[in-house]
């Protein structure tokens, strides 16, 4: 009896490095969810006022004002599409990540419960992995924040 409460007590505490990268991917997740809606937000509102300025533009010659801005529109929303695919990258890593922590965890599951020694270097296979993909996601969602800054300093430019 003794043993097995053990058992259950190693097992519980394997599966808690998994659970705690399943919690902290959510958090990255729903930091870059946020992001993805703000940038497409963005690329919406950007789109939106180019499309007034060329309705705009049908009706007589553009204003040089009008032409300047035009340019710096669409130099934004084709900065911004880059970044909209980093944050989609990040988001996508970090599901891939929370996949391979479930995977983790059941695998230690069936580890402890079947008593498969086997199962020892699938489930190192699956949290290093999963590591590795947080990293990356981790790396996409940097480059994403120097895309951020570079389309910001780019907008001050234009209007300086």
């Amino acid at each position: 009896m003794v043993e097995d409460s053990k058992i259950i007590i190693s097992m519980i505490q394997s599966m808690l490095a998994p659970g705690l990268m399943i919690s902290a991917c959510g958090m990255l997740l729903l930091v870059m969810n946020n992001k993805y809606s703000l940038v497409v937000s963005r690329i919406r509102a950007l789109n939106d006022e180019k499309r007034k300025i060329s309705i705009k533009s049908g009706e007589n010659n553009f204003k040089f004002e009008e032409e300047v801005r035009l340019q710096s529109l669409i130099t934004q929303i084709n900065l911004l599409h880059f970044r909209v695919k980093l944050v989609r990258n990040a988001v996508l890593s970090y599901s891939i990540a929370v996949g391979l922590f479930v995977l983790t965890s059941l695998s230690i599951g069936l580890r402890f419960s079947l008593g498969l020694k086997q199962f020892e270097p699938l489930t190192m296979g699956f949290f290093a992995m999963g590591m590795v993909i947080v990293l990356t996601g981790v790396i996409y969602a940097a480059m994403e924040t120097w895309q951020g800054y570079k389309i910001v300093s780019y907008e001050i430019k234009v209007h300086e």
